[in-house]
């Protein structure tokens, strides 16, 4: 017997980034991923990719960009530009004169604004969201937890990844490169936690020898929307998603499931 997904409420609108960079030692890629403070209500302690909420200003600042992007999209990739920019210190989707010092003065510019606007206007940066590549939207809203998010996410690439981050110690405490089987690796040791959405995507991510590669999939299967449901079958309960969205398993029993 299946629990599918019915109407539900509005989710928070989010977004969250997966960086990928040159594992300096070769072998797979590496992907940043970041812990967040024990003291958040959602996902407290869990290894996560940067992101977060979507801002107001970040829809006011799509509804202006134009381009091909649909305002609404186009105010998720601002708020992927800015969280990153807030929570790690790297300066993705951005183009102009960018180097570690004007990263760390736009960040520091950033916390004081909240805003992303006026970090271009001052550094007369401008946004390069073709950096950005859509690759899942999750949006588990028959889920019993403390806020519910409907959160898109990308891919982008650093390429040799030879950059300075730094964790804000605010909503996160740690960040840390990995490759994503050395952190499905780390979460099956205990020595990170992560949650149902997170872990379907480090095995997603586990499939690819490059970012070439992550972006192809991500652009040959386009991004629906995915809505967790349970299926009880033989007495127990499991945390589902579709066949059909890219993922190489799509459950997991639900009592080992972590749901943020």
């Amino acid at each position: 017997m299946s629990e599918q997904p019915q109407a539900g409420p509005e989710g928070i609108p989010a977004a969250t980034v997966v960086i990928f960079r040159n594992a300096p030692a070769g072998g797979p890629p590496e992907i940043l991923m970041t812990i967040r403070s024990r003291e958040m209500v959602f996902a407290g302690g869990m290894a996560v990719f940067p992101g977060g909420r979507v801002d107001p200003a970040d829809f006011d600042l799509g509804a202006r960009i134009g381009g091909p992007l649909d305002p609404e999209e186009a105010a998720h990739q601002v708020a992927v530009v800015r969280e990153t920019l807030e929570e790690t210190g790297l300066a993705i989707g951005l183009a102009g004169e960018i180097d570690a010092d004007k990263a760390r003065a736009a960040r520091r510019f950033l916390q004081q604004t909240g805003e992303l606007a006026p970090v271009l206007e001052h550094f007369n940066w401008e946004l390069d969201l073709d950096q950005l590549v859509p690759f899942a939207r999750w949006f588990p809203k028959n889920e019993r937890i403390p806020r519910v998010y409907d959160t898109r996410f990308y891919l982008a690439d650093l390429g040799t990844g030879a950059v300075e981050i730094e964790a804000d110690l605010s909503e996160n405490t740690h960040l840390f490169w990995i490759s994503a089987q050395g952190a499905l690796d780390a979460a099956e040791q205990g020595d990170i936690k992560v949650i149902f959405p997170t872990r379907r995507n480090l095995e997603r991510l586990a499939m690819f020898d490059s970012f070439a590669a992550a972006r192809a999939q991500a652009e040959a299967i386009p991004v629906r929307t995915i809505t967790p449901f349970i299926d009880d079958t033989d007495g127990r309960s499991w945390l589902h998603i579709g066949e059909d969205f890219g993922y190489p398993v799509t459950g997991e029993p639900l009592e080992n499931a972590a749901r943020g």
